[in-house]
């Protein structure tokens, strides 16, 4: 009885070091494919590669209401703000990955040379911080949230008035 115990035992912990030695291998793919968005479809304007980048029935918590779901959304979200700002450039200012998730910090500066949900070009430059959290699962992401500056944004197109103005 004590063998067995002890043979489950090291093959437990057998199969924990084997997984932490194949986790960072990972977590290095995973950012890989995460920073794929940012460097193809955001500072390329590659839109196609969305299709690469992501599954098709991505879950994108992101999205404003009325955007269709999947891909289709995200390549209208992104359209959407690459004509608003066609100079896009986006750096990524840290990344963390664990499991199936990659976080990723990123800065974007840009000019708003096109209409963005109504405001129309003020041509003003605008640097936007935000973060995202992707779920990448074979390869694609398959879910998303992100959050970024909105306020700060709109405040700097002389949209919305600073504090004390």
């Amino acid at each position: 009885m004590q063998f067995i115990y002890r043979q489950s035992l090291v093959r437990l912990i057998g199969q924990r070091t084997h997984q932490r030695k194949e986790e960072p291998l990972m977590s290095e793919e995973n950012k890989a494919i995460a920073r794929r968005s940012f460097d193809e479809v955001w500072n390329q304007g590659n839109l196609a590669a969305i299709d690469e980048i992501y599954a098709p029935d991505v879950v994108n918590h992101t999205l404003p209401p009325g955007l269709p779901p999947g891909v289709e959304g995200g390549k209208a979200f992104t359209g959407m703000y690459l004509s608003a700002f066609p100079d896009t450039k986006m750096t990524i200012e840290l990344q963390i990955a664990e499991g199936d998730k990659v976080v990723t910090r990123w800065k974007a500066q840009g000019t708003h040379k096109g209409e963005l949900m109504g405001i129309p070009a003020t041509g003003k430059q605008v640097t936007v911080t935000g973060i995202v959290i992707d779920r990448i699962v074979g390869g694609r992401i398959v879910e998303s949230w992100g959050e970024f500056d909105q306020m700060g944004m709109m405040q700097q197109l002389g949209v919305v008035p600073t504090p004390g103005q």
